[in-house]
């Protein structure tokens, strides 16, 4: 089994609707023309139980199968990102400042692709519910999809989504069963002393050696504080203070990320922090407040839905283009919050050489489209079979 021909025979279609998306990008919730263009392409497939409003932005479509059965989702995530496009092509960003830098255009695409072929065929019992989500890249459009209930009010069953990786080889899957993704949180740290003169520190309560010390000490959370086996990142990635070679600065302020796939890990990271912050502030004489926010939790796949999911990407693209060990990564996905209320799978679509992701000069791929759509359409039939 391959590309399912039907698929490839509007893969011409599915390129035009990708380059159309990837010209009008959107952000956050805000993805309104991006949703009325959905829209408008599943009436055209025939498909008109459409409900609008999740997450702002967000739909979901119903498609009816040929008998009863359980209600299977496929997500696929339709914001962009706030960077200049810089690729060059034709279809290139016409929104100055915005561009699908981390091919959403090209989720948006596979789904749209499957759900003409799914309500064509409807060789499936049970339904699919299509559901396209806007704030993944930031705000958390899955988190707020969920609590708005519709896992619970289209009765949905379990989950999968695709997402498109830069890479050697295009056609190409690769997951994992078990924690896929990590927790992200951030953290934030305000410091403040007693700024003065450089040349006379004595009067001062120096807020800059106190940010280094602390970002020097918040490392020995990884190094002292957990298990050498489980997956942990601390990273400081901002510091911010100063203004001149001869003023030691009233304040300074400290920014950076928490990656953890245990929730213990995430306790711990948690309870220790301010431990260290305090401290640290204390043994330098200045104030520091701490700002702990939880994000994204881990993408964590069920073992049997991957081993469901891996089979049908094996029958599409062969045993030997898909990678079902490929071990977990330290990025983050909002896919997390449907996973932790439903069994599924997330996976991996390579797409070839390219710019990578979140690059000013990324672009789709549109050759491995019909591979997702039918990826998407295959799992359907697979899960949910007729009877």
């Amino acid at each position: 089994m391959a590309v399912i021909n039907r698929i490839a025979g509007f893969a011409d279609d599915m390129a035009g609707w990708r380059r159309h998306l990837h010209q009008h990008p959107e952000l956050g919730i805000a993805c309104h023309d991006t949703a009325d263009f959905v829209v408008e392409r599943l009436r055209e497939f025939g498909i008109t139980d459409i409900h609008r409003g999740f997450a702002t932005t967000g739909l979901v479509a119903l498609i009816d199968g040929q008998g009863p059965g359980p209600t299977i989702g496929l997500r696929a995530d339709m914001d962009g990102l706030p960077i200049e496009e810089t690729s060059g092509v034709d279809w290139a960003s016409t929104r100055p400042g915005k561009m699908h830098a981390c091919g959403h255009d090209g989720h948006t695409t596979m789904l749209l692709g499957a759900a003409k072929y799914l309500a064509e065929t409807r060789n499936f019992s049970g339904r699919v519910a299509l559901i396209f989500q806007p704030a993944e890249e930031t705000g958390g459009g899955a988190e707020i999809m969920v609590q708005e209930g519709i896992l619970e009010q289209f009765d949905i069953n379990d989950l999968y989504a695709l997402h498109n990786a830069p890479g050697p080889e295009a056609g190409r899957f690769y997951t994992t069963d078990g924690p896929l993704m990590a927790a992200v949180d951030t953290f934030e740290i305000h410091l403040k002393g007693k700024g003065g003169h450089g040349a006379y520190p004595q009067d001062t309560r120096d807020p800059v050696i106190a940010a280094a010390s602390m970002v020097m000490a918040l490392q020995s959370i990884v190094s002292r504080n957990h298990f050498a086996c489980d997956d942990l990142v601390v990273s400081v990635t901002q510091i911010h203070t100063g203004s001149a070679d001869n003023i030691i600065p009233e304040t300074a302020y400290i920014n950076g990320t928490v990656r953890t796939f245990d929730k213990a890990v995430q306790a711990m990271v948690m309870a220790r922090m301010p431990e260290i912050v305090a401290g640290q502030a204390a043994s330098f004489g200045v104030e520091a407040e701490l700002v702990y926010t939880v994000g994204y939790p881990a993408t964590v796949n069920d073992a049997e839905k991957t081993d469901l999911a891996v089979g049908v990407a094996r029958d599409v693209v062969g045993d030997d283009k898909v990678d079902a060990a490929n071990g977990r990564e330290m990025g983050a996905e909002d896919f997390s919050y449907m996973l932790d209320r439903r069994p599924g799978c997330y996976l991996f679509l390579t797409q070839g050489e390219s710019a990578g992701l979140h690059h000013p000069g990324y672009d789709f791929n549109d050759d491995v489209a019909p591979i997702g759509a039918s990826f998407f359409a295959r799992l359907v039939e697979t899960a949910q079979p007729l009877k």
